[in-house]
């Protein structure tokens, strides 16, 4: 497969990171070193990319989400319901020798 050159990057290191670098790059058997950082730098990015966007998938759900988690609305009736159900359920006793707990 070829690669078509078109963009550079310049970043600078320390020696040891550099070395560091060199190194695992030859325990992968990599044929250069800008081919290892290459390479792990676009799986990284492909990863960080396919995570954030897997549960929300726009900015626009982004933006509802947070406005949800910082306004979030009022409890309608079901939810009520449903907590009364809750409580109730917990209050009853167990059949069988175990004692109801009251821990909240």
């Amino acid at each position: 497969m070829a690669t078509v050159i078109n963009d550079r990057i310049d970043v600078r290191i320390s020696k040891e990171q550099k070395e560091l670098i060199k190194y695992a790059s030859e325990l992968s058997g990599f044929k250069s070193l800008s081919e290892f950082i290459v390479f792990h730098i676009q799986a990284q990015a492909n990863k960080i990319i396919k995570d954030n966007s897997t549960i929300l998938q726009t900015m626009e759900d982004k933006k509802i989400f947070l406005e949800m988690l910082l306004n979030p609305p009022a409890p309608n009736d079901a939810l009520k319901e449903a907590q009364l159900n809750y409580l109730k359920f917990k209050e009853k006793p167990t059949s069988g020798n175990s004692k109801p707990t009251t821990e909240t």
